[in-house]
């Protein structure tokens, strides 16, 4: 790729960021209710598998720079749930087709019933919702800062993500524009800016726009979770948040693990917030291996 760690910047991006970054995957595609839905994968078929869900508004390349440093352990997919990244975009979404997409894809890959699914935030209650429809399909569910909330924490109110959609004149202008959502500060700069210049897309009749559909709140359905979704669960099941969250806190996770009818392993990443694998990436790379090597 091109590196952007010219002059000042020079000595602030570590190597092993770009090490992981520039490592080769393997674009696929696979169709699901008449829309295409776009994949990475890392690594040799016929090890353990591992799939990765972003979060929303985000893509698979959220994690170029997490999935590598995995392997040669795991094979590793990263999708774009439709309406995000590269993958298509659909009149109406629902939490019952994401759910499809994530298992599309594990087939495509020719992924075992051992796979190992690790989601993001929106991302996470989506693959809840495919590990309760399928629960024999999955090794292990692997919740990243997601899940609900306990009663007594209700969610805060913040600005909608909706809204018509925002076109740039140039790059450079929609990379200054760049937050993350929930809004929180990373120390580590870089990392934001690697995925907010992996989430652009040309416009025609010049531009830059977002790689996200803004239309998919107005008709989105089904993305808020249950006591009843962690009830009903069979799959294995850990928890890694971030200690310094403002979405779920350890008030939060206990709840969810008392929820779940079987034993949850529940790590907490220190100096992290929502966007945990952005705040800590090495450390939330030692966590991951830990819960991984449970299955």
């Amino acid at each position: 790729m091109a590196r952007w760690d010219k002059g000042d910047t020079a000595n602030t991006i570590p190597e092993w960021f770009f090490e992981a970054v520039e490592t080769p995957s393997v674009e696929g595609r696979v169709e699901v209710d008449e829309c295409d839905v776009v994949y990475r994968t890392w690594g040799d078929a016929g090890k353990p598998g591992l799939l990765l869900v972003h979060g929303m508004h985000a893509h698979s390349h959220w994690w170029d720079f997490i999935a590598p440093q995995l392997l040669p352990d795991y094979q590793i997919t990263a999708l774009d749930l439709t309406g995000m990244g590269d993958s298509d975009y659909r009149y109406e979404y629902s939490a019952d087709v994401f759910a499809q997409e994530i298992i599309a894809v594990c087939d495509a890959v020719g992924f075992d019933n051992d796979v190992v699914v690790a989601a993001h935030s929106f991302g996470g209650r989506m693959a809840l919702r495919a590990a309760n429809a399928n629960p024999d399909r999955f090794g292990r569910l692997i919740l990243l800062d997601t899940g609900i909330r306990h009663p007594d924490e209700p969610e805060q109110e913040r600005p909608s993500l909706g809204g018509r959609a925002k076109v740039y004149p140039s790059k450079e202008a929609a990379l200054g524009r760049f937050r993350l959502y929930p809004p929180q500060t990373c120390a580590n700069e870089y990392v934001v800016q690697y995925i907010a210049r992996n989430s652009l897309l040309p416009v025609d009749g010049g531009g830059w726009a977002w790689k996200f559909d803004d239309d998919m709140y107005t008709s989105l359905t089904g993305a808020e979770a249950s006591p009843a979704d962690f009830e009903q669960l069979k799959v294995p099941t850990s928890i890694i948040y971030g200690a310094d969250s403002d979405l779920y806190s350890a008030k939060s996770v206990a709840y969810m693990s008392d929820l779940i009818p079987q034993d949850v392993m529940v790590s907490e990443l220190a100096d992290a917030q929502h966007h945990l694998f952005l705040d800590q990436p090495l450390a939330f790379v030692d966590v991951l291996k830990e819960h991984l090597q449970a299955s």
